[in-house]
């Protein structure tokens, strides 16, 4: 075992965070006896970079109990958390990370985590598959595969393919129905919120909320602001997407007209610059920016910093910009992810649902390796379905199978 972390004295208080997700999460808590039972990662090198903290521990003890060796690392300096980090150490996996961390710390964790031989990725956001491509690139005859965790990793993934650059496959867990139609959807409506609401402790009911993006993110935020009684506004470069936000009760409008009028700002697009500088200086008093794409550059941070007048330390998380004599807004967790630099990120039983995508996908490319002939995997339809069905039964639920006269119905071109 080798880590690098802040204090391993701080373990207990991990362990018992974990503990929680662990009780509220069936599917993972299956697969761990599932896993124990079978090891269908013995002799197999996992490294994982995803925001450390207890439901992502919980995951890589899943993986460890199937007999991995796991070198972890978080994927957001602002949403790593030092006791579930020093939990892990303290249990026997190799970690390499600590909250708030420079930019070079970051990446020297990210490095110190690949540097190990390993044979699956599981990366969320792109950092370990881009560091194996450029700075790494002995280590890639080591790795069979990888699962990529979020949009704007499969955003990079995606480029990487198209340019014939990926040098082995990777499986778009997102894209999996069981994580962007749940994870996606309700888990960032809620914990955007959770994140919002914790550090503001201001109301939402009655004031403009823009959301940047109606994919499946932006939708979820979108249900939940309306839930909280938001005046709700998207923003978005899709017309398709506006149609959808507009039969969905939402006023749609372009950026610099919706920056005129917003209370509350949320962006979830993954693209960069989406909120300016021509947005912040037309303003109201007192607005709030944050952000639930995966980087921090969808609100121009540079620029604001460049152009304010003066700055506040307003509360813990807040940070004010003064744009002239008469006008603050604030931004939360410096433009990083609000959901996780502001709070805790997804429900448990939200994650449970992903993070079970996650192992039986890193466990299929085990299993497949010889077979892997795709750098862009989908996760195989009976994966998603296994989780399904295991979710079922957890909730309590039945559903209706089909009849051998409905399946032959459907098979047919009988009218």
């Amino acid at each position: 075992m080798s880590y690098e972390i802040k204090d391993i004295n701080l373990a207990p208080s991990g362990e018992h965070k974990i503990d929680w997700v662990r009780k509220n999460c069936p599917l993972l808590r299956s697969l761990e006896e599932d896993f124990t039972r079978e090891q269908p990662f013995a002799g197999i090198r996992i490294a994982l970079s995803i925001h450390l903290e207890a439901k992502t521990a919980y995951l890589c003890k899943v993986l460890a109990a199937g007999g991995a060796e796991m070198f972890i690392t978080g994927s957001n300096p602002l949403s790593t958390q030092d006791d579930v980090a020093a939990a892990l150490a303290s249990a026997g996996l190799n970690v390499f990370a600590w909250y708030n961390s420079t930019e070079e710390e970051y990446f020297h964790h990210i490095a110190k985590v690949l540097e190990n031989h390993c044979n699956i990725i599981i990366d969320d956001g792109g950092d370990l598959v881009n560091m194996l491509h450029t700075k790494l690139t002995d280590e890639l005859q080591y790795v069979i595969g990888g699962c990529e965790e979020t949009t704007t990793g499969i955003i990079r993934l995606m480029a990487m393919a198209k340019q014939g650059q990926l040098r082995f496959p990777m499986v778009m867990v997102n894209n999996a129905d069981c994580k962007h139609l749940f994870d996606n959807r309700y888990g960032t409506g809620q914990s955007v919120f959770d994140g919002i609401n914790r550090t503001t402790n201001l109301i939402v009911a009655g004031k403009f909320v823009v959301v940047a993006g109606y994919g499946w993110c932006g939708k979820g935020v979108a249900m939940r602001a309306k839930g909280l009684g938001a005046r709700v506004i998207v923003t978005e470069v899709d017309p398709i997407k506006a149609i959808e936000a507009v039969m969905d009760g939402f006023d749609v409008m372009p950026m610099h007209e919706a920056a005129k009028v917003g209370d509350f700002f949320v962006t979830v697009t993954g693209c960069a610059h989406v909120i300016t500088e021509e947005d912040f200086k037309v303003m109201k008093n007192g607005a709030i920016l944050c952000n639930a794409g995966h980087f921090d550059v969808e609100i121009d941070m540079k620029r604001l910093r460049e152009i304010a007048l003066d700055t506040i330390d307003q509360r813990q998380n807040i940070i004010g910009y003064q744009i002239d004599a008469e006008r603050w807004i604030y931004v939360l967790g410096e433009g990083r992810l609000v959901n996780l630099a502001c709070g805790d990120g997804h429900p448990a039983e939200i994650m449970d649902m992903s993070f079970a995508i996650q192992a039986l996908s890193a466990k299929y490319l085990v299993e497949h390796a010889k077979e892997l002939n795709e750098k862009l995997i989908v996760v195989p339809k009976e994966v998603d379905n296994e989780v399904a069905v295991r979710k079922l039964r957890f909730l309590g639920k039945e559903i209706d199978k089909l009849t051998p006269e409905q399946e032959e119905y459907l098979n047919s071109s009988a009218v």
